[in-house]
Order: structure tokens, then C-alpha cells, then sequence
């Protein structure tokens, strides 16, 4: 779990809920993690006495915070024992990539002290501990950790008073840290291969009274880059730093005047803090990251820092609803871009665009035929996007770049991926990426995905393209009431799951994102098939337990927490609900079911405002990657939906 990041787009540094710096990942989000999850620690002496404040037990009370309406951490540490009081704010610079500490430690006893503050750094640069390198540098009168062509320099004002660099993780060398247990660092000034390092400040304390001192790491592709950094935090000082940090994004997430109507000022709280972030899961080239949190990677062989199209289509349509376009259209420039020859998009990419690991095979073992190795709503889903964001914006030169390359490849895909038989679309992965077959979510975002392209044929003039899409989505709409519509259960299958190239067979799990058939345009939200294709959703996934929400589908087992719910709630599964709930809205009163689910979030957050991706249906905690970008973003549309329904029907 990660309960606080702070970003800017290119370094981005993440710590869990012991307020631990546990990533750093530069010079994109998400690619390359240069702590692999490894714990850069935290630590005060005192009277004899040390502790890290992570420590387990008692010993630390600690909240884990941000400032309102800022990516400016407030985090309170208190220490009985010690008699210490510590608050932090954390932040990455707005333009500059520094991470930035302000550390005031207060003295809680009644006679002066000597207290010494340790700041430790595990890096493992390019994500290995082979190779690295650090030293200090007199000419900064830094510390410096290197490798190849990436360097982090750290510094203190005022400047440290000790320091040590060492072996760790190596022959039973556990690291720095351990020497600075006793209240003294006695390391070397420069140590080769795996490297850590920590520094020291000492702060004279009378009794009652607080000491502060600033921290920075920075971040750059050569010595002279970061020197000529850490020469500019020292020249504009590091408290004007911080506070032109803290108030450009106040001013970024208040820039638009949204009227939040009847909301209250808890969801207005979570809804600006879901916009941040957001912010803080976005590479400045344009990849939309799904989540950074490497403790993933403990239960499994790969991590979430990855950019699905899909995930980042809806992101981008969410901050498209919220005003946020500039960091849209660096998402649709990048998808224009890393688009197959093919008119398809691959599973996943790495954040600069490459082409990341999969697992859908290329290769049917059985029929011995050749598949494409894709999840087809990833395709559509980001056309249906595009053309939401020309809608509300009408920027046609910006549409124009994307047409030929980006629109109309995928359009043809789309129309020519085809199940012969049953003219759905051809067999692919799902979103939850754990079966193949014909999907009724698919099918509705391609339905989408198609209309969408039929618009931008129409916007340019060319009605015969324009027919043509048009008519695949007709004749896929019209085959999804053929064939993935059950009479007999009043509701739409999940999909056709096939076994060969014709034989298929109809699952009629009840599935949270059978949500698609109404969202993306398919069928109105008010269509009888809709209506108790819904009712189902809510019947069989809603969580009953004192915690509630929505399941993704029926017994779900992906870190089920408890075999007497069928799954856990997911955050995205139970903003889908409210979303229904807010479109079949005839009247104010309606909307108080969409209404409930936005508080219900709100209560199920971390205290820092941050979502995951699941919660325990037992207990509420979060169950795997924290934060989930889409768990934010799905927030941001739902609020944006509620009160655009909520205008219109006050009209």
C-alpha cells in the first residue's frame, strides 16, 4: 500500500503507511523504480535513546496526510517515550525535480535536549543493487548516488552535520542504518557496488521549543544536472520552494469553477484529491499509469506500473469531465503513436511507450491458428474517448492529427474483427484479463468505439466511411440482443465463451461490467434489458456486510478476503452502480441511491484521501495496489455525472 505519492510527472516518490519512502521512480512515472520497494528510513536520538518511526508497537502515533488541496504531505509523528513531536511536509517540485522535506521536530520535555535526526537512502539504481556508487561531494557538499547516467544528490538546510555511506544488503552488511543506532555515523566517504547511505542533523532543543530543517533529493541524468539543481534550491531557498509548490496546485485543482451543488464538502474533498492523485499516476509523455505500488510484485512476477489503454481512456474521459484537457491530449498524442500497424492496441505498455509484458498468447494450442493477443475494448474505448473529448472541446486542428492514423485504423479493426457466425466482435480478452471469449462489455464499447468513429468520418466529410461504421455497430447491437441476451434469465450474459472455432457456450455470470451496455451508448440506460441487467448487478454483487459496495463478479476469487461474500467491493464496480443510478434519474430525489455510493467511498478512503483497489468486505481495509488511478478517476466522472444530471434536471 501506498498511502501518500508526490509527483510531477517525471519523479515520482511514494511512501506507505509508516512513513517510509518505499519508491522513487525517475525520469518517468512508474519506469524505473531506483528503490525496487525498499525502505529508505527515518530516524531520531535522543537522551541515549533511538527509534525509527516505523517502528512497530506503540512507540509512534502516527497520521499520514496531505495538506487540503495540495500534493504537500502533513504528517504528524509523536513519540511519548522520546518526548517528540515531529510534522513533515513532503512534496515534489512542481517543475523541478526535487524532492523536497520540511522536518520540525519539537521538544516535549522540560529541559533542553540534543536530538538527532537520520535520513537513510536504499537506492538501487536502474533497479539493481550492482553498480552503484555513493560518495560525498565537496564541491556541493552533498551526497551523491549514481549510476550510469542517472544521479540523485541529497542535501539538508541547514547543511548535515554527519554522514556515512556503506555495504548493504551484502555478506550479512545490513546498510548505514544500523550504525546510526547508536547516535553516530562513523561510514565512509565513498563506497562502490551495493550502497546505502545516510545522513545526519543535529538539532539543540530547550525545552518546549522546535528546531526545523529542510531535506531534498535531486534527481537528474548527470553530476552537473543535479548540482546545478541543488544550487537552485539553495539560491531560491527550499521554503520558497515549498510554498510555490504548495500553491501551484492549489491553483491547479481549483482552476476550473465546477458549482458542486448539493455535494458535501467530504466528497468535494476526495474529488479534488482523486484529481491529484491522478496527477501523480501521469508521465509527463502521456502514459496513464494504473497504480505504483511495487508490493505487488511480493504476490506476484509484475507490477501495476503500466499503462492499459483502457484504463487510460476512461482516466482520460474522467479528467476530460473535469477540465484537465492538457493532460489529455498527451495520452491521445501518445496512443496515436504506439497504435499497432494493425489498428489494435497490445495489453499493456511500458510508461515511455514500448511495449510492456503479457500473457495473451499469440498461439491457440488447440486449433493450432494463429490469435491476436489483445483485450478489443482497449481499442475502442480509446476512439469513444477521443471523440467525447472533441465534443466538449471542438478543437478540430487536434483532432485532425489523430483521423487517419489513430481513428480510422482502429474503425477498420474494428469492423473487419468479426466473428463470422455471429458478426460480434472476433473472441479477445476481457478487462479483468482472466478469459477469452466474446464479451458483452466488449461488444458495447466496440458499439461505442464504432459510433464514435462514424462521428469524426462525419465531422470530415466522409459519408461513406461513416456508413460503414455505423452499420458494423448496427449489426453488433443488433447480435448482441441475438445472442448475449437471455430471455429466460432477463438480462445479458457475461459472454460467449468459446471452446474451438465455432462451439461456444453462454456464461451467465453476473458480472459488475455488464455496467458497458448503457454507459458507452449502447442501449439507453432505460432499454428493459438494461434495466434488469442492472438489478441483477446489484442483487447478486452487492457486499453483504456492515462494509457493502460491489463485487466484480459473482465468486470472485482475485485476494478474496472472505468465502461468505462472493468477492471483494471494488471501487470502480460500485461508482458503475451510481453511474446507472444517475443516468435513469427522472427526478432529484432519484439520485439519492448515486449520492450514497459517493459517501460511501469517501468512508472507505485512506485518511490521506487515497483509493485502492479493493477493500475487505470484513473490515474495510484496502486489499491490493494503493492508490488505483482508475479508483480515482472513476470518482471524478461519477461526481461529474451526478451534477450534470442534477443541473439538467433542475431545468
Amino acid at each position: 500500500m501506498r498511502d501518500i505519492p508526490v509527483g510531477n510527472g517525471s519523479l515520482l516518490v511514494t511512501f506507505d503507511d509508516k512513513y517510509q519512502i518505499r519508491d522513487i521512480y525517475f525520469p518517468h512515472v512508474g519506469q524505473e523504480n531506483h528503490t525496487k520497494g525498499f525502505v529508505s528510513r527515518f530516524g531520531v536520538w535522543a537522551d541515549g535513546e533511538f527509534s525509527w518511526v516505523s517502528d512497530d508497537g506503540d512507540a509512534w502515533r502516527r497520521e499520514v496526510r496531505y495538506r487540503k488541496e495540495t500534493l504537500v504531505t502533513d504528517v504528524r509523528l509523536v513519540n511519548e517515550n522520546l518526548g517528540l513531536e515531529i510534522i513533515s511536509n513532503d512534496t515534489v517540485a512542481s517543475h523541478e525535480n526535487v524532492f523536497l522535506r520540511r522536518v520540525r521536530v519539537t521538544n516535549l520535555v522540560d529541559k533542553a535536549r540534543d536530538v538527532r535526526v537520520f535520513l537513510h537512502h536504499d537506492f538501487r539504481i536502474s533497479e539493481s543493487k550492482i553498480g552503484n556508487t555513493a560518495y560525498f561531494d565537496p564541491e556541493t557538499e552533498a551526497l551523491i548516488h549514481y549510476k550510469r547516467d542517472c544521479y540523485f544528490l541529497i542535501n539538508t538546510a541547514p547543511a548535515f552535520d554527519s554522514f556515512a555511506t556503506g555495504r548493504k544488503d551484502f555478506q550479512g552488511q545490513e546498510g548505514t542504518w544500523r550504525d546510526a543506532e547508536d547516535g553516530e555515523l562513523n561510514g565512509g566517504a565513498i563506497t562502490e557496488g551495493s550502497v546505502d547511505s545516510t545522513v545526519q542533523v543535529n538539532l539543540n532543543l530547550p525545552p518546549g521549543e522546535t528546531g526545523e530543517f529542510f531535506y531534498w533529493i535531486a534527481a537528474g541524468r548527470s553530476q552537473a544536472e543535479v548540482a546545478e539543481l541543488n544550487e537552485h534550491v539553495l539560491a531560491q531557498t527550499p521554503q520558497k520552494f515549498l510554498r510555490f509548490t504548495e500553491n501551484y496546485w492549489r491553483a491547479w485543482v481549483n482552476k476550473n469553477d465546477i458549482d458542486f451543488a448539493d455535494l458535501s464538502p467530504e466528497i468535494v474533498e476526495l474529488f479534488k484529491r482523486s484529481l491529484l492523485v491522478v496527477r501523480t499516476q501521469i508521465d509527463n509523455g502521456g502514459a496513464i499509469l494504473a497504480a505504483n505500488d511495487s508490493d505487488v510484485a511480493l504476490r506476484a512476477t509484475d507490477h501495476y506500473s503500466y499503462l492499459w489503454t483502457r484504463d487510460g481512456a476512461l482516466v482520460a474521459h474522467a479528467l476530460d469531465l473535469a477540465g484537465y484537457s492538457f493532460l489529455t491530449r498527451k495520452f491521445y498524442a501518445l496512443c496515436g503513436r504506439i497504435i499497432h500497424e494493425d489498428g489494435y492496441f497490445s495489453q499493456k505498455y511500458n510508461p515511455d511507450g514500448t511495449v510492456a509484458s503479457g500473457w495473451h498468447a499469440s498461439w491457440d494450442a488447440w486449433t493450432k491458428k494463429k490469435l491476436v493477443p489483445i483485450q478489443e475494448d482497449e481499442t475502442a474505448l480509446v476512439i469513444w474517448a477521443l471523440w467525447q473529448h472533441y465534443d466538449r472541446f471542438r478543437d478540430i486542428e487536434f483532432a485532425r492529427q489523430f483521423y487517419r492514423p489513430l481513428v480510422l485504423r482502429a474503425a477498420d479493426f474494428m469492423t473487419r474483427f468479426r466473428h463470422e457466425v455471429t458478426k460480434l466482435p472476433a473472441p479477445s480478452w476481457n478487462l479483468w484479463e482472466d478469459r477469452r471469449g466474446i464479451h458483452t462489455y466488449t461488444c458495447a464499447s466496440v458499439v461505442g468505439g464504432l459510433r464514435a468513429a462514424a462521428n469524426f468520418a462525419r465531422l470530415f466529410g466522409e459519408q461513406e466511411s461513416a456508413g460503414k461504421y455505423l452499420q458494423a455497430a448496427d449489426e453488433i447491437r443488433a447480435a448482441m440482443r441475438e445472442h448475449l441476451f437471455s430471455p429466460k434469465l432477463g438480462r445479458f450474459l457475461r459472454s460467449l465463451q468459446f471452446h474451438g472455432d465455432d462451439h461456444y457456450e453462454a456464461d451467465a455470470t453476473v458480472d459488475a461490467s455488464l455496467f458497458g451496455t448503457f454507459y458507452f451508448d449502447c442501449f439507453p440506460p432505460d432499454d428493459e434489458m438494461v434495466v434488469k441487467t442492472m438489478r441483477a448487478v446489484e442483487k447478486h454483487l452487492w457486499i453483504n456486510t456492515l462494509i457493502g459496495g460491489v463485487a466484480r463478479f459473482e465468486s470472485d476469487g482475485y485476494m478474496r478476503a472472505s468465502q461468505d461474500a462472493t468477492g471483494n467491493p471494488w471501487f470502480i464496480c460500485t461508482l458503475w452502480l451510481a453511474d446507472y443510478r444517475i443516468a435513469v434519474a427522472k427526478k432529484k430525489e432519484d439520485l439519492k441511491g448515486a449520492l450514497e455510493i459517493l459517501e460511501w467511498t469517501c468512508k472507505r478512503a485512506l485518511p490521506s484521501g487515497v483509493l485502492a483497489e479493493q477493500v475487505n468486505p470484513l473490515t474495510g481495509e484496502p486489499v491490493s495496489v494503493s492508490p488505483l488511478t482508475w479508483s480515482h478517476s472513476t470518482f471524478v466522472a461519477t461526481v461529474m455525472n451526478y451534477l450534470r444530471k442534477l443541473s439538467q434536471l433542475k431545468q
